[in-house]
């Protein structure tokens, strides 16, 4: 959290959160480069990337209640998931990522000062309102890929990385309704979590997140490349 008090405990949770998500997409490089047997679009995997996702949402909610700056946050977030946009369509234009989870962690940190102006009640009814619309937006298509931020997809559309406003802002809203709940004071909740060598290791990680989103697929497929499973 840029210029504020970090919590140690936030750190943790996102460093579960990286941890969760390098073995989704382990599991899917494995199943979509080499053929494993490995079903990542239901069942188990399906919903250990989904937990990861869900985690970095809610974090990231209680973290834009936090911040100082979630402007700033937002621009740099926003502008990587722009850069991962460009290094996607070089790869394989047929599935690119146009609105991933960074798109969206990084559109909502813009909106923060905005949102932030709500308390807990409003907010949590903004989210509910948030994951029906969208819900329902799910059912339909649009003739234009300029809509896909809103969940209105065009028919048969791919892409590797897909996490429209709508619904999952209201999951972020709901993180910044859990950031106003336990944090009013802004101080953490568990001091004694950093005595912990194991939870120091996940903090570390945490803190570290957006780095290693950027690099940890590279470094899978060298090492799956090497390893030839």
């Amino acid at each position: 959290m840029s210029n504020a008090v970090r919590l140690v405990e936030l750190d943790i949770l996102r460093g579960i959160a990286i941890l969760l998500m390098v073995i989704f997409h382990t599991i899917f490089d494995l199943a979509f480069f080499y053929n494993w047997p490995l079903n990542y679009l239901e069942g188990f995997w399906y919903y250990q990337g989904k937990a990861a996702a869900l985690l970095f949402m809610l974090i990231s909610g209680i973290s834009n209640v936090l911040s100082r700056r979630p402007v700033r946050r937002g621009l740099i977030v926003f502008g990587t998931g722009l850069f991962i946009t460009a290094i996607t369509y070089c790869y394989n234009p047929a599935v690119y990522i146009r609105f991933g989870i960074l798109h969206l962690l990084g559109a909502a940190m813009l909106a923060t000062p905005l949102l932030n102006r709500g308390g807990a009640l409003p907010l949590s009814l903004a989210g509910t309102a948030i994951i029906a619309i969208g819900n329902a937006f799910s059912q339909l298509t649009a003739t234009t890929a300029w809509l896909l931020p809103f969940g209105l997809r065009p028919p048969e559309f791919t892409s590797l990385d897909y996490y429209p406003l709508l619904p999952w802002l209201g999951i972020i809203l709901y993180g910044m309704v859990l950031g106003k709940l336990l944090y009013p004071a802004g101080q953490t909740r568990w001091p004694a979590a950093a005595d912990y060598r194991f939870l120091r290791w996940l903090s570390w990680l945490g803190r570290r997140s957006l780095l290693i989103y950027l690099i940890h697929q590279p470094v899978i497929l060298a090492l799956l490349q090497i390893i030839k499973p």
